[in-house]
């Protein structure tokens, strides 16, 4: 049911509360979402939850390249946190509403998070690139203090940005309709329902958009495609194939997340891509999370095998 509140805007009523579309299209299956979408959370919360912990709990692991690990790890527990238990709560329970507040909370959580994760992510493949292709200059670069000014400069710049554009978001006024057609509080569909100008949001967004996903995703490929020709020139046959195994596997991952999330808010909107903005936001929120764990988890072994 549609809530608008009875405080007037000029002549308009000012809404206070959203309504999730989400998967409507495919009600029928509601109980077999859940249940997936559940089984998935506990996985990706599971996965990263242990290699916080095999990061703090094994001293061989105090490495700027695990810290690395257990800083994304935890990033991505919070990150699929903001979305998947009130997705959960929404197809257990059919109450798809949300208020104006929790949809701004959520969507300053969830574009943090994930703009702190482009970061992380680049700085993960230099301090592969480093490790691999400057092994012998990797203790005078990769100090502690270059390691956690990568990883405070992460978190602090994204909370930062994202700040601007929640400041920018909370100037226009929404006096309906108040359907999101998403799952979750994601920046562009709301925008669509503002009854105001939306430009400047706009702009400000896809320039973050563009400042947080490009210049890391050139960066991790340029990484890799360095660390690949390194490992090209290894005598052993065994010691490609295990860097290879973690290397390319990751190299997937990564490039899923980034594209997906500079189809979803730097390419240019169509109708065809609009009606994919779901299923590409399923990608980065939900399914990446869940597979890194896994990459994360064979790296370690491979640690342990040498």
């Amino acid at each position: 049911m549609q809530s608008v509140a009875n405080t007037e805007w000029g002549n308009q009523s000012i809404i206070t509360e959203f309504i999730f579309l989400g998967f409507e299209n495919i009600q029928d299956l509601k109980v077999l979402l859940f249940l997936v979408f559940l089984v998935i959370y506990i996985v990706t919360m599971t996965g990263n939850m242990l290699i916080i912990a095999l990061v703090m709990a094994d001293q061989h692991l105090h490495t700027p390249m695990y810290f690395f690990l257990g800083n994304l790890a935890c990033l991505e527990n919070c990150y699929t946190s903001t979305i998947l238990p009130r997705l959960l709560a929404s197809l257990l329970t059919g109450d798809r509403t949300i208020s104006f507040m929790g949809c701004v909370t959520q969507m300053y959580f969830f574009g943090s998070l994930a703009a702190a994760e482009c970061y992380l992510l680049a700085a993960m493949s230099d301090d592969q690139y480093l490790a691999i292709c400057k092994p012998l200059h990797y203790a005078t670069f990769m100090t502690a203090r270059f390691f956690l000014q990568l990883t405070a400069g992460s978190w602090i710049s994204a909370f930062l940005a994202i700040s601007i554009i929640v400041l920018f978001m909370s100037q226009l006024t929404f006096c309906g309709p108040n359907e999101i057609d998403h799952f979750f509080c994601e920046l562009t569909p709301v925008i669509k329902l503002s009854c105001c100008d939306t430009i400047v949001v706009e702009f400000v967004a896809f320039l973050f958009a563009s400042i947080f996903t490009l210049p890391s995703f050139l960066l991790t490929i340029i990484s890799y495609v360095l660390i690949i020709a390194t490992i090209l020139r290894l005598s052993s046959i065994s010691g490609k194939q295990k860097a290879f195994s973690t290397c390319s596997s990751h190299l997937v991952a990564v490039t899923v997340f980034y594209q997906t999330l500079m189809i979803v808010y730097v390419l240019p909107k169509n109708n065809t891509l609009r009606d994919l903005n779901k299923l590409f936001s399923v990608f980065y929120t939900v399914l990446t999370p869940m597979v890194n764990p896994l990459i994360y988890s064979l790296r370690v072994c491979l640690h342990y095998e040498i």
